[in-house]
Order: C-alpha cells, then sequence, then structure tokens
C-alpha cells in the first residue's frame, strides 16, 4: 500500500468518518491539499494495525506515508502543514 500510492494515510475509521481526533485532524490536513489519497482503516483489520506500527517503526496511529516514506502523526502532520513543509513533500510526491 506505501510503495504503490504517493499518499497514505493509515488511521482509525475513515476520513468520512474518523474514530478519533488525531485521525480525524490527519485526514482534514491531507484533504485539504486537494489531491487523491489512500486511506486505511486500521480498526477493520488488527494485523495492518500492527503491522504498520512495526513496518514504519512507529507506534501511534495515524501514521501518513508521503512518496513511500513516513512522514509520522498527527502533530508532525499538522506542525508540517502550518510550516508549509507538507504541501512542498505532497508537491514533490504527486507531481502537478
Amino acid at each position: 500500500m506505501v510503495t504503490e500510492n504517493d499518499l497514505v494515510l493509515f488511521m482509525k475509521g475513515t476520513p468520512q468518518q474518523p474514530m478519533c481526533g488525531f485521525s480525524a485532524r490527519a485526514a482534514a490536513v491531507l484533504s485539504s491539499y486537494g489531491k487523491p489519497f489512500y486511506a486505511v482503516n486500521v480498526l477493520a483489520d488488527p494485523e495492518i494495525r500492527q503491522g504498520i506500527k512495526d513496518y514504519g517503526d512507529w507506534p501511534t496511529i495515524p501514521q501518513l506515508y508521503v512518496g513511500g516514506e513516513l512522514v509520522g502523526g498527527s502533530d508532525i502532520v499538522s506542525k508540517m502543514h502550518e510550516s508549509g513543509d507538507l504541501g512542498q513533500m505532497i508537491e514533490d510526491a504527486c507531481g502537478d
């Protein structure tokens, strides 16, 4: 999933129905860029929920991957969005 999609958000719930505030915030920030992203509801599959924590060596959900690289969780995503760094990273990964 991470390598086949430019933007992947592993979250609790879905962008339309997030199941925690951190996931809601990360999905809202990502949606604000108007780029399609692949959202994975980790609550639907315990193996994915644990597997992504192991894969990225990151203990919490949500997790954002841009261009195959782990960006981080909700706080990092928010800070990078505010600084403009996330927007540049998304443009670099997605083109346009």
